[in-house]
């Protein structure tokens, strides 16, 4: 066992892991952060992605010790004072999810998307999100979501 800390939603948290401890595997059983969703355990569906020192990364790809130091947000650590973050906002607004498991994981994936590209076209939103799959809604509401949270995050 050995021990991994890192600033998770602006928290310092630490915990003890095995070494093949997966992020996804402590967000959610040792922080109980189950937003963060396991759909597929192969990196396919995206459903795990949270950001890391900024950037979208799928947690299932990535062990905890990688993660020792860095500053980790997950679908839980948007909302702010209350108020949803814009994108969670625009995919409640446009309807861009179903079942609702996909969500956080598509969520944390278009926010890094936007703040790499404040002003995606529909075809940019399309190919940027090829590493997230959802089951339920044909993404069309998905991309109507986007398209209006870059709006309102200033693209």
């Amino acid at each position: 066992m050995a021990t991994v800390s890192m600033t998770v939603n602006g928290q310092a948290v630490s915990g003890e892991v095995e070494g093949r401890t997966l992020l996804v595997q402590f967000l959610r059983e040792n922080l109980n952060m189950t937003g963060t969703h396991v759909g597929c355990d192969t990196s396919q569906c995206g459903a795990c992605v949270v950001h890391i020192n900024g950037d979208s990364m799928k947690s299932c790809t990535m062990l905890a010790l990688e993660a020792e130091g860095a500053q980790v947000t997950t679908i839980e650590g948007l909302a702010q004072g209350g108020e949803m973050h814009p994108m969670q906002q625009a995919f409640q607004d446009n309807h861009g999810l179903q079942c609702g498991f996909c969500t956080p994981g598509m969520v944390m994936s278009a926010i890094d998307l936007v703040a790499k590209n404040p002003n995606p076209d529909e075809t940019t939103i399309r190919e940027q999100l090829e590493g997230n799959i959802c089951r339920c809604t044909g993404y069309h509401n998905i991309v109507k979501a986007v398209q209006q949270a870059a709006k309102t995050m200033g693209g």
